[in-house]
């Protein structure tokens, strides 16, 4: 099917609400990608500098990294092309800089295995490569579910985002009505970077988030903690 196929179609957009949605079970919520570090840091505390925090890392991270290298495996699924799964699933791993960012990605991808294996959704040919992660197992679930590469895109900083101020909300005194006016703000900034992300080529690819990296790798040796980075 082609990737373009699920433009309108209604069961490719349930597809991608069941991809996106908290209820999917790959265990998304333990993990917080070091904000929960940025909170013991006093970097992040209010409504503000949340919404600052979730900003950079969509604009340094996502829209360099995870959005276009999903694109790019959207099209490899599609086109069957083993060699180009692996090396973006080689690349990304590579650039998760701690330890707790690479087991996340790769935890959630084997989760995703497991997932789409359950519901008859892996193809035989090309199988996942070696140790696949997050990105490359929610492009095969979007292009089996005939989701256009742009609403994917989308789908997936939705749900990150979606993700980062549930942490805030269990972690901070944020209420929801104030997750929700962050929301409603970041909605056409979600939409930006994935017009970017879908025009970078492959030579300005790459994550420049240095303080969630060292977010990321203090987490590790944090004492008291409700994620799991």
């Amino acid at each position: 099917m082609s990737i373009e196929a699920g433009h309108r179609d209604p069961l490719a957009l349930a597809g991608l609400l069941q991809l996106v949605s908290p209820a999917l079970p790959i265990g998304a919520f333990a993990w917080s990608q070091g904000l929960e570090s940025a909170f013991e840091l006093g970097w992040v505390n209010d409504e503000e500098s949340l919404e600052a925090w979730v900003q950079g890392v969509l604009d340094d991270g996502l829209t360099h990294c995870d959005l276009p290298v999903l694109a790019r495996v959207m099209r490899a699924w599609e086109g069957g092309d083993a060699a180009a799964l692996t090396y973006w699933n080689d690349w990304l791993q590579a650039n998760r800089e701690t330890r707790e960012l690479l087991e996340e990605e790769r935890r959630l991808g084997a989760a995703l295995v497991r997932l789409l294996g359950n519901l008859e959704l892996l193809p035989a040919a090309p199988g996942p490569p070696e140790t696949p992660g997050y990105v490359v197992m929610f492009g095969l679930a979007a292009w089996r579910r005939g989701i256009t590469e742009r609403e994917a895109l989308l789908g997936f900083a939705w749900a990150w985002l979606e993700n980062q101020l549930a942490v805030a909300c269990k972690a901070l005194p944020l209420g929801q009505t104030a997750a929700q006016r962050i929301i409603e703000r970041m909605r056409p900034v979600l939409a930006r970077a994935v017009e970017a992300a879908s025009r970078l080529p492959d030579d300005e690819l790459g994550p420049a988030l240095p303080g969630l990296a060292l977010a990321s790798a203090l987490h590790e040796t944090q004492y008291s903690r409700l994620f799991r980075s």
